[in-house]
This record gives C-alpha cells, sequence and structure tokens, in this order.
C-alpha cells in the first residue's frame, strides 16, 4: 500500500481527530455517570442545555441544528423528555406543525441540579491546564467546525 502524503498541519490534525473520538466518548460516558441518579443522560443534559441557551424558544429542528444533531435523533429525546414532564410543547405562532419546545418547571430543576454537578467536576478535571491553551484549542475547534459546516452546506473543502 502506497505511503498517503499528509502535510505537517494535516498529520497534526489527524491526530488531533484521532483523540477527539476517544475524548467525547469518554465524556459522554463521565457525563452519563455524573448525571445518572438526576434521571439524565448526556443527551439530555445536552437538549436540556441548549434550550436554555436559546433565547426563545425553538422547535425541534432548530436545537438539533444548534447542537449538530440529527433531527430525528432530538425529536426522539424530546419526546422523552416530554412523557417524563422535563419538557412541554407550546403551539408555535409561526408553523403550525413545528411546535416550541420548552422546558417545565421539573426540567428547570433538572438542569440546575445537574450543574451543580457539573461545576465540582469540571474543576477538577480542568485542574493543570492552563487557561490559555483551553482557549486556544477551543479556537481551533470553533475553526474547524466552522470549515466542517462549510463543506456540509454544499461548500466543499476541496
Amino acid at each position: 500500500m502506497s505511503r498517503i502524503k499528509r502535510t505537517p498541519a494535516g498529520a497534526a490534525l489527524t491526530n488531533l481527530v484521532l483523540d477527539l473520538f476517544k475524548v467525547s466518548s469518554r465524556m459522554l460516558t463521565a457525563g452519563d455517570r455524573l448525571v445518572a441518579r438526576l434521571g439524565l443522560t448526556s443527551a439530555r443534559w445536552q437538549i436540556l442545555g441548549a434550550i436554555v441557551a436559546a433565547e426563545r424558544p425553538q422547535p425541534v429542528a432548530w436545537l438539533a441544528r444548534a447542537l449538530g444533531a440529527n433531527r430525528q435523533n432530538v425529536q426522539r429525546i424530546v419526546n422523552d423528555l416530554v412523557a417524563e414532564g422535563l419538557l412541554a410543547l407550546e403551539a408555535n405562532p409561526h408553523h403550525r406543525r413545528a411546535q416550541l419546545v420548552v422546558l417545565t418547571p421539573k426540567g428547570s430543576k433538572a438542569f440546575e441540579d445537574a450543574m451543580r454537578l457539573q461545576a465540582p467536576w469540571v474543576n477538577d478535571l480542568s485542574e493543570g491546564l492552563a487557561v490559555k491553551d483551553i482557549e486556544a484549542t477551543r479556537r481551533v475547534l470553533t475553526t474547524l467546525r466552522a470549515k466542517l459546516e462549510g463543506a456540509d452546506s454544499g461548500n466543499e473543502l476541496r
């Protein structure tokens, strides 16, 4: 098999991506453990967080887009959270079929409880890491995400 040629940046990015896959998997597992006693999973917590972060109630499709997730997967989780009383669906004045997703008081409490657990956990996890390194990593990831989103919208990278 012929050797695949990568630029130094391409080789470094390949290694970063492989590490990101591993970190992502472990982060989801750690998140699941952290919020399990609240009846949440990382995926459920992520959706609650997207709702909290939104400036106003949004339909499932918008939440999925904000999360970079599949709409059907988000819809399934939203349905489960509605059934458990953590979320409610409200009429959307701009679209009859795309209801707006809102937190219930029970959902707000679950999210707040999760964030109370997250703060000491993330503080421990970040110990020994320099803030400037974390911020630099975030800038790189944000740039990569923007490039990939451009490729997803038909603006191919090559």
